[in-house]
């Protein structure tokens, strides 16, 4: 055993008269609220409350701290001189529960146990004291039930099958139909149980029960399901949690007994009204365990008229005094109402955004308030069509959730079919095993995207969210044969082209045949399709538009849109996007573009050079006339072309096979064999950290200086036009300030002779990407030459993790997620200590140098919440996200803003 390291606390109990709500840290959320509504003067049982720090002892050292018992047995002598009777005693036993209460709500994932107290002897005394036998052994038995295990260990199912058996035997089939003398032989079947399972005889002593339901309350913070939860939660794992021992009340004592759950607020909608569900002659656990049918809480009123004025009394007073939905349980024994617990309640995305105007309607709340009762991720939620949750459907497989949304289509197998099909009026799915540039055309005509390989920010996750298609990745079990146009799904069925599948991008699910949708009225909203009205739909609408107004005028960081053409532009300028922080050039090259660049960068001659580039500039140049119309008045950060090079060069393996067959066959071949010698030169073992970027344009001749000249004309175009082209050229992959330099030399020149050939000034900014662990290092003399960073926070994550985005995912995140090496994706959400501190190092070092240096970020960071708040603190002027993410941006920008002036009252 350990050495027993107690902390510096004044004590390890407290009395529920003692606590408030704002001591959660210490006594849990369920401790601290019930010391609340004791302090309000609300009826709660008496009882007392084990802190966290007493757990946190007990978990670091595996034993409790040698003050503990003491401390509960002195609050344990005041509750018994309170109650006037003692715990376990022979005749009139008080009986008590104790119940774990972390700072969190964690429903379910931990223990309590309930009537601890009851003996052979208790029992007894307590049928006696109720004038009731078969309560008092219905009470006798659920604690064996419980105790068995939670405390010992005991597979429940033993006790299910027992109960169960007698309930055959008497020919009944719910609970409350067994009798006093059935429930005496079934405490006798479960201490049986307990004794053979458990190795030792169920605790009689009182005391015993309750120490070791307190120890069996502490260990369940450790179980694999708190873990989990915790992990899909993001709760620490080193918070413990405190145990809440409370004097019983009982709802199982008559039909004037009963126990329910009730809201002050319906949690799915948001409106006011009469929610939860009640269950007479029962406790707690039975409306949970869904054994009997509850009733809607509002037939309470006819049940008992007395208690149910003075519960909807008390949800008034707690919903004033907290400010919120509160989720309420309580216990009704023979016409006297109890109060067992209250906590700020969960609530659907929609509910949320309600709930919070509502609130501010009512005066209870302030708009810097409401906006922090609602996040990215439930604005997120309510953007993406959804699948209709009544519809029966057949689920074939589950990969990664990459992108929102439910997509319904035809199967198909490749870009060509893709594009094809969707002109013809078809909706369609692409299945891929994995995507890469070459399927950008089939993706846009896609309804949605299925894979087999990948993760969230492999190249199908990370163009499909940036495209606002839905998108699952990584479904394993599932077999994609691309060249017989089929996938087969567990159990053999097959799915051949042209079969309906309908995916869940929110979910990760793959379904055969069509699943009916519903349409999000928000994404109407923010499309100007939609405005605030009279149904429900109108009132979310509404309830979102007052938010986000308030969250754009109290933001500071800026939010720009990741958009390669004018129709995303236009769309992301819809969604409130301030302007462009990404145009990734190399996506206007695919398709038809796609020799002409090839021809390029295996040109062995100037003149053959000269001639591609001549070819590509209009082609460029009205790329950017359209973009900068899209963008009109708006900055526009264009990134020179960066691709891996293999990506516009022919397949290596598929190259070789064409010269070997014409060889075989004596045809002539010279071009192909020239070709496969350039891609043989050229062949790269990591492409992703080859010639590319600022490398790809030093060692091709005029690739970079054609961009530039096509951004330069394009600006000169819009502002004879009497438009206000706002372009800034960034240099991507740069490691080092004379890279930088050596290509801002060229561009300056570029432009100076546009200026000079058009008669227009031009004012464009030329910046770099921050992108690799050497340009953060040196931030300071990469200034010098640069007049604003956009920090890739994609490659910058990989390159400081040495992960291949691609392939890390699928391999071992899962594992790493598992074991909490992660908390979450380093992808998803950026890594503060290792990431972050280089993107605030670069930040601090670049300003040094350049005070009014422009800060931004364009990663797929730039959309996620909680990465929005980590840039607005390290000083960024402005986040960039695909077009979807834009609204989500801004809402967490001014959120970040709120929390920043220290008005977060929560």
């Amino acid at each position: 055993m350990s050495e027993n390291k107690e902390p510096h606390v004044a004590k390890f109990v407290y009395d529920f008269t003692e606590g408030n709500k704002d001591l959660k840290d210490l006594l849990g959320g369920k401790g601290a609220n019930l010391a609340e509504m004791t302090n309000l003067g609300l009826p709660v049982p008496p009882g007392f409350t084990i802190t966290t720090d007493a757990c946190k002892v007990y978990l670091d050292s595996g034993e409790e701290p040698a003050a503990l018992r003491d401390e509960v047995s002195a609050h344990l002598d005041a509750l018994e001189q309170r109650m006037g009777k003692k715990l376990g005693q022979a005749d009139d036993p008080l009986l008590v529960s104790v119940r774990s209460g972390a700072k969190f709500s964690m429903p379910g994932m931990m223990d309590t146990v309930l009537n601890i107290g009851l003996s052979d002897k208790s029992v007894q005394g307590l049928a006696a004291q109720a004038g009731d036998d078969r309560f008092a052994w219905d009470s006798y038995r659920r604690l064996i039930q419980m105790f068995g295990k939670t405390v010992l260990g005991v597979d429940g199912d033993l006790f299910e099958e027992a109960l169960d058996k007698a309930k055959e035997a008497k020919k009944v089939t719910v609970d409350t139909d067994l009798e006093a003398a059935d429930l005496k032989k079934l405490v006798t079947a479960f201490k049986k149980i307990v004794k053979k399972e458990a190795g030792r005889d169920f605790p009689q002593d009182a005391r015993e029960q309750m120490d070791l339901a307190i120890h069996a309350v502490f260990d369940s913070w450790n179980t694999d399901r708190a873990k989990l939860y915790r992990r899909q939660e993001r709760i620490p794992g080193d918070l413990g949690t405190a145990v809440n021992v409370c004097s019983m009340v009982f709802g199982n004592l008559g039909p004037d007994s009963g126990t329910g759950v009730a809201f002050t607020r319906d949690p799915a909608s948001g409106h006011q009204g009469v929610y939860g569900d009640y269950l007479q002659n029962a406790q707690g656990e039975d409306v949970v365990a869904g054994i009997r049918n509850t009733v809607p809480l509002a037939e309470l009123e006819q049940i008992d008229k007395k208690s149910y004025d003075q519960l909807m009394q008390i949800m008034e007073t707690l919903e004033n005094h907290y400010k919120d939905l509160c989720d309420i349980e309580f216990t009704i024994e023979r016409g006297q109402l109890w109060m067992l617990q209250t906590r700020v309640g969960k609530r659907t995305a929609g509910a949320a955004f309600r709930i919070a105007t509502q609130l501010v309607d009512q005066g209870l709340i302030d708009e810097a308030e409401a906006l922090q009762r609602v996040t990215g991720a439930q604005l997120a939620q309510l953007m993406f069509p959804r699948f209709d949750e009544d519809a029966k459907v057949a689920q074939v497989g589950r990969g990664i959730a990459a992108s929102p949304g439910a997509a319904v289509g035809k199967a198909v197998f490749d870009s060509y079919t893709a594009v094809k099909w969707s002109r013809s009026g078809e909706k369609v799915i692409l299945v891929r095993r994995e995507t890469n540039p070459d399927d950008l055309d089939g993706m846009i005509a896609a309804e949605g995207i299925l894979t087999s390989r990948g993760g969230k920010t492999s190249h199908a996750a990370v163009v499909a969210r940036g495209m606002g298609k839905t998108c699952v990745c990584g479904a394993e079990e599932l077999e994609v044969d691309t060249k017989r146009r089929r996938m087969t799904v567990p159990g053999g069925h097959v799915v051949e082209e042209g079969d309906l599948i309908s995916i869940d991008g929110s979910s990760g699910k793959v379904y055969l045949g069509e699943v009916p949708v519903v349409p999000s009225p928000v994404v109407e909203y923010f499309e100007g399709r939609m405005h605030a009205g009279a149904n429900d739909a109108d009132e979310l609408v509404e309830a979102v538009h007052r938010i986000m107004a308030f969250a754009d005028r109290k933001r500071r960081l800026r939010v720009r849109a990741n958009a390669d053409n004018a129709e995303d532009a236009m769309r992301a300028r819809r969604f409130g996007a301030q302007g462009i922080g990404l145009c990734r050039t190399e996506h206007m090259f695919l398709g038809d573009r796609r020799e002409l660049v090839e021809r390029l960068i295996l040109a062995d001659t100037e003149a053959e050079r000269e001639e591609s580039l001549k070819a590509l500039l209009p082609l460029q140049k009205q790329d950017f006339v359209e973009l900068f119309s899209a963008m009109d008045g708006l900055p526009v950060t264009i990134r020179l072309l960066d691709p891996p090079l293999h990506e516009f060069l022919p397949d290596i393996t598929e190259l070789s096979v064409r010269v070997a067959l014409a060889e075989s066959r004596q045809e002539p071949h010279e071009n192909e064999l020239r070709l496969l010698q350039a891609v043989h030169r050229l062949h790269e073992q990591n492409p992703m950290l080859g010639l590319r970027g600022v490398r790809l344009g030093l060692v091709i001749p005029g690739l970079f200086t054609m961009q530039v000249r096509a951004i330069a004309e394009a600006a000169a175009e819009r502002k004879n036009g009497k438009g206000d082209p706002r372009a800034e050229i960034m240099i991507p992959l740069v490691g080092t300030v004379q890279e930088l330099e050596i290509v801002r030399e060229e561009a300056d020149q570029v432009v100076a002779e546009v200026e000079a050939a058009t008669g227009v000034e031009l004012k464009l900014s030329i910046g770099t990407m921050i992108e690799l662990p050497r340009a953060a290092l040196t931030a300071g003399q990469i200034a010098e030459a640069a007049e604003f960073f956009s920090f890739g926070t994609n490659d910058l994550t990989q390159t400081v993790w040495g992960f291949s985005r691609d392939d890390v995912e699928a391999s071992f995140f899962t594992a790493y997620l598992e074991k909490g090496i992660f908390g979450v994706s380093p992808f998803e959400t950026i890594d503060k200590d290792g990431v972050g501190s280089l993107v605030k190092l670069a930040a601090e070092a670049g300003r040094r140098t350049r005070p009014d240096l422009k800060l931004g970020v364009c990663g797929e960071h730039g959309g996620d919440p909680e990465s929005v708040h980590f840039f607005h603190q390290v000083g960024l002027d402005y986040v960039s996200c695909s077009p979807f993410r834009i609204p989500v941006a801004r809402l967490e920008a001014g959120r970040a803003a709120i929390t920043a002036n220290g008005s977060d009252h929560r």
